[in-house]
């Protein structure tokens, strides 16, 4: 596991494997605050919610409803000292790829970026363009997380670029 200090961190891990990774995230920030970039769709009201569950916040928007708002509420939260999870290529896809936001909130508030990931042994994967993973029961879950990664003095293209193949190293 990565040796994170105290600073905020924006967790990136893609959308298909939202749903164990609160599990990881209170395993490394126990006491951690963070809030989550989720949609303005119905299906985002269900994920608010259930996020809600486990003391989790939402900032509601995405790149394509919203993006203002929710650019500078995430910049807001992480003054404020939370950490935030984004999902870069949710959430509407396509599946693997890296929306600027990302990118933005981390170079204009300087926070760093930590990757997570998980493989799990047995799953159920939805016929959806995320190819959205339930891990079937009692099956075992191996979870990753990046060192944290600085892309405060890169060029966007550059930083989508090096978040992408930190993303995909672990990629189901």
């Amino acid at each position: 596991m990565p040796i994170l200090d105290e600073k905020p961190i924006i967790v990136t891990f893609w959308h298909g494997e939202l749903l164990m990774q609160p599990f990881l995230y209170k395993k490394i920030k126990n006491n951690g605050k963070i809030a989550l970039l989720i949609s303005e769709h119905f299906d985002g009201e269900i994920i608010a919610k259930t996020m809600k569950f486990f003391g989790f916040e939402s900032i509601r928007g995405s790149s394509r409803k919203g993006a203002v708002k929710s650019l500078i509420g995430m910049i807001k939260k992480v003054k404020d000292g939370y950490d935030l999870a984004i999902t870069p290529d949710g959430p509407k896809g396509p599946r693997y790829s890296i929306a600027d936001g990302v990118i933005a909130v981390a170079q204009k508030s300087g926070a760093r970026i930590v990757v997570f990931n998980y493989r799990v042994s047995k799953f159920w994967q939805l016929n959806s363009w995320d190819k959205f993973l339930i891990p079937k029961p009692f099956s075992t879950i191996e979870f990753f997380a990046s060192e944290p990664i600085d892309v405060s003095n890169l060029e966007i293209e550059q930083a989508k670029n090096l978040l992408k193949n930190k993303m995909l190293l672990n990629a189901i």
